[in-house]
């Protein structure tokens, strides 16, 4: 898919329904959807748990807090990339007990050019998150096939008494005579024997 083509889920985090709808008006409706808008971190924890989020705007401080441990959690989990605005007499502190975890950070007041650069810049790190999602799934779902196999032997090893090289001697051997994986070898072994 091309970057054209992407679309991208936002959260916007803003105290100030003015800022809300100005960020809102310099999103492109192309590739901002759905759009998010939440005046606390109460309301953007409920919203990043209903729905994976591309892009998270935090308008630091808010009304029930300052909205920096929310935007460093926000990166700790998934491909979500977040711009924090802060202070102007604020910035260099805030970035600095930010900057490693990933968040961006911009002065306010903000000018509108500025914005649409911290956004392509939040682009161009989502879809480098993105190219990483997609190497560690495929190695995620083996570490998984791995921990199930090891499962059925140790259920091989406690019911029947095999050793270990025979366990998994089994269950390589029924995977080959059956045309299978492994792992529908050692899912059918463990529903049989829990």
């Amino acid at each position: 898919m091309e970057l054209q083509e992407r679309v991208y889920s936002v959260l916007i985090v803003s105290a100030s329904e003015r800022s809300q709808n100005a960020l809102r008006s310099l999103l492109p409706e192309t590739s901002c959807s759905p759009i998010v808008t939440v005046s606390n971190v109460g309301a953007a924890e409920r919203a990043r748990n209903d729905q994976d989020l591309d892009f998270v705007f935090v308008d630091s401080p808010l009304p029930d807090d300052a909205g920096i441990r929310f935007a460093i959690d926000c990166c700790r989990t998934g491909g979500t990339v977040v711009l924090l605005f802060a202070a102007a007499a604020l910035y260099d502190q805030i970035r600095s007990r930010v900057e490693k975890h990933g968040v961006f950070v911009l002065p306010r007041p903000v000018p509108r050019d500025a914005i649409l650069r911290g956004l392509n810049w939040m682009t161009a790190a989502r879809e480098r998150l993105r190219s990483y999602e997609k190497k560690i799934q495929p190695i995620e779902e083996r570490m998984e096939e791995i921990r199930l196999v090891n499962r059925a032997k140790w259920l091989l090893i406690s019911e029947l008494k095999m050793s270990e090289p025979d366990a998994h001697h089994f269950i390589t051997h029924q995977a080959m005579d059956r045309c299978c994986s492994k792992r529908t070898v050692a899912e059918e072994i463990v529903r049989l024997y829990t």
